[in-house]
């Protein structure tokens, strides 16, 4: 399944090896919030070192406007790596460039190294060669470990394959082959479940799933334009009218694979001490809005989780946020968590609900990417894969 070269196909001894990882976390006062996504590039940056490589390091975080900002360095994840590794991390305060090159060049053996921010370079997602040239020249060989930013052709992940040959690391590798599976030769039945606020994000995923699962079970905001759409008033809920044809086009083409929600948990306001009722699909009052799926769609979700092969969930099926309407995304948790199935979820929120659910530990794989994940739900090829060395 898996046909590119990974770290394991290459002689790394007394090499200088540019690793681009996903550090792109959240950081509180000068701190590293949530180290999910450092924790995950461990195993490549302990294999690399144990081999004999001097690693160097390079991510964005955030979306810095266009030039240096102190609030999106990478100087706090460097000092956070350091505690996991247990050795020093030196810092280097630009990714291209003389400070760069020189501690790059002062690198030995088992040493690593930390590239400020690639974002503080607005060449860095124009995909400049320039850029990329100077990055590769820091290193005899090059690592993609970071599947979050695998679906964009930038400097750091595409641009650098140009002048060293890529390879993957452990993790890409691993979401490549437990996302790719799932598309491609699923345990069957296949059930995929889909949340969040908006159906254009999704059209091309809803689209290629249709064509691969047995079931598409539909919350969140975006569940709202499919009920507009069979003709239902959703009174004062989140709707993309713009949509509503494409929604009526899905729910043809579904030829019954599409589950929505039979009942809803309405809210008076956007807010989370508003009033709340449960109310059927089709029955909600002038000035309400759903906020989550209701207690039978839930119980109906979980007889098609139960029965399920595979499952991929991506998404959270209400405003989890506010405890009174998160129950329907921490039951379909309990129901993805208590299924035999082979479970994937992606993107930031479910990921955020599983853990908050307590129930992490019973999923098979969580993936550390979601646009990158969504795009090969969608069937389409990763620039920043699809760039590395073919085995």
């Amino acid at each position: 399944m898996f046909n590119k070269k990974t770290i394991r196909d290459i002689d790394v001894n007394d090499k200088k090896v540019l690793v681009r990882v996903d550090f792109n976390v959240p950081l509180a006062e000068g701190k590293v919030g949530d180290d999910t996504r450092v924790r995950a590039a461990l195993p490549t940056i302990q294999y690399l070192l144990d081999k004999g490589a001097a690693v160097i390091l390079c991510s964005h975080l955030g979306r810095p406007k266009g030039g240096p900002d102190p609030k999106y360095s990478l100087k706090p994840v460097a000092e956070h790596l350091a505690g996991l590794l247990g050795k020093p991390v030196s810092f280097a305060k630009d990714c291209i460039g003389p400070e760069a090159e020189k501690a790059a060049g002062a690198l030995k053996k088992g040493e690593v190294l930390v590239l400020e921010n690639t974002r503080f370079h607005p060449e860095e997602e124009k995909n400049d060669m320039q850029m990329a040239e100077q990055l590769a020249s820091l290193a005899d060989l090059f690592v993609n470990d970071a599947f979050g930013t695998a679906h964009r052709a930038h400097a750091s992940t595409e641009g650098v394959t140009h002048f060293k040959p890529g390879v993957a690391g452990f993790l890409l590798e691993k979401e490549i082959k437990y996302l790719g599976q799932a598309v491609a030769n699923p345990q069957r039945p296949f059930v995929a479940i889909l949340g969040g606020a908006k159906i254009s994000d999704k059209i091309g995923v809803i689209n290629n799933l249709l064509t691969r699962a047995d079931a598409v079970l539909i919350g969140g905001g975006m569940a709202n334009t499919f009920i507009k759409a069979q003709g239902f008033d959703v009174a004062d809920s989140l709707v993309e009218d713009e949509s509503l044809p494409v929604a009526r086009e899905l729910l043809e083409k579904a030829a019954g694979k599409l589950h929505l929600p039979v009942d809803v948990v309405l809210a008076d306001k956007f807010d989370a001490e508003a009033a709340s009722r449960i109310v059927a699909t089709g029955n909600v009052p002038a000035g309400w809005r759903i906020l989550d799926i209701g207690p039978e769609t839930v119980n109906a979700f979980a007889k098609v989780i139960s029965t399920a092969g595979t499952v991929v969930w991506n998404g959270p099926m209400g405003v989890f946020e506010f405890a009174k309407f998160a129950n329907g995304t921490f039951g379909v948790a309990k129901a993805v968590a208590e299924s035999p199935a082979v479970s994937i979820i992606g993107g930031g929120e479910s990921v955020a609900a599983i853990q908050q659910s307590g129930l992490a530990d019973k999923i098979t794989h969580i993936s550390t990417g979601g646009g990158a994940s969504l795009e090969m739900l969608e069937g389409l090829e990763l620039p920043g894969v699809a760039a590395l060395e073919d085995k």
